[in-house]
């Protein structure tokens, strides 16, 4: 059964085909530097940082402490990682594995 996004569109479809098409860390790197401001690559990468600490069963306090993250955020992150469409689980899952 195909995953029903609420983000899908043509558009995304052609973002998240243009991310795939990377190779590379640093065609990561190009690619983000290019499409998204430097903060917005900072709060994407401190909420994968936050789903990480959060799976490893750090406390919120902790978790503040260590990214400097707000409670709010992280408590959007442990929504998705509880509620969500389980993107974080199959990211964190795979980046342990390597």
């Amino acid at each position: 059964m195909a995953y029903d996004s609420k983000l899908k569109s043509k558009e995304t479809d052609a973002l998240f085909q243009a991310i795939l098409s990377l190779q590379t860390k640093e065609e990561c790197y190009r690619f983000f530097e290019d499409i998204c401001t430097i903060k917005e690559v900072q709060a994407i990468s401190q909420r994968l940082h936050v789903a990480e600490l959060l799976s490893q069963k750090k406390t919120y306090n902790e978790i503040e402490e260590i990214t400097k993250a707000s409670t709010a955020t992280i408590s959007r992150v442990n929504r998705c990682l509880s509620y969500g469409s389980d993107g974080y689980h199959i990211v964190l899952k795979r980046m342990n594995k390597e």
